[in-house]
């Protein structure tokens, strides 16, 4: 089996470039022609951690499509480690694994992003491309049941107070937590999508996490929506 191996071709340099992370071959051999077909720069693939890791601060990629059962290290600590040494990289893990503790974790861990496996291929294309954009995607089938679950009084996390918030940008933190992409939330609250990526990057630095989604789960948890 093949652990690591660059590729090399030539695509619009406007596409995102991916590196495909997971330990079965065939699913990635599969996932990387449907990306390349539909314009997507895959520069790298690995079926091991540790090959991501050492690709990813060689290679520069824009997202990493992460699967989290791997042998030896899980993708969950590449995920951290990841965020680490390639801070300008997106985690976006693609994987078959859905209860709420591997979904949780990996959020918290850095991901930008969580997406199934048995997902359309057009939905596995606008989460890389979203994650691209600084913004976030996450499974419709367990985006709800992490919701629910986050609202449940012992995953209150007490000590936010509204973060120093103001009025418009919980409003913006409420839309955010719905799953809502810049562009809705505007429509939603009659802002440019200017304005609404002004608000959120305030969100982000007032809550401390790096992406949407784990503003969302922080203000869940701390009762802010």
């Amino acid at each position: 089996m093949i652990h690591a191996r660059p590729l090399t071709d030539a695509v619009s340099s406007s596409d995102p470039k991916v590196i495909v992370v997971d330990d079965h071959e065939l699913f990635r051999r599969g996932i990387i022609e449907l990306l390349k077909e539909r314009g997507i720069q895959v520069a790298g693939e690995a079926a091991l951690a540790a090959d991501a890791i050492r690709q990813a601060t060689e290679l520069g990629p824009g997202v990493v499509l992460m699967d989290l059962s791997m042998p030896g290290m899980s993708g969950i600590e590449a995920t951290q480690r990841l965020s680490a040494a390639a801070p300008l990289a997106r985690i976006l893990v693609l994987t078959m694994m859905t209860d709420d503790e591997h979904v949780m974790n990996a959020l918290l861990a850095g991901a930008c992003g969580y997406l199934l496996k048995d997902a359309p291929i057009s939905q596995i294309i606008e989460g890389i491309r979203a994650a691209a954009r600084g913004e976030s995607m996450i499974s419709p089938r367990i985006a709800s049941r992490l919701v629910r679950r986050m609202r449940e009084p012992e995953a209150i996390e007490p000590g936010l107070a509204g973060a120093d918030m103001t009025p418009r940008e919980l409003e913006v933190l409420e839309l955010l937590a719905r799953g809502l992409d810049n562009a809705e939330i505007g429509r939603a609250l009659y802002l440019s999508q200017h304005t609404v990526k002004n608000h959120v990057s305030n969100i982000l630095i007032k809550l401390q996490v790096e992406n949407r989604i784990q503003a969302a789960v922080r203000a869940v948890r701390g009762g802010l929506v």
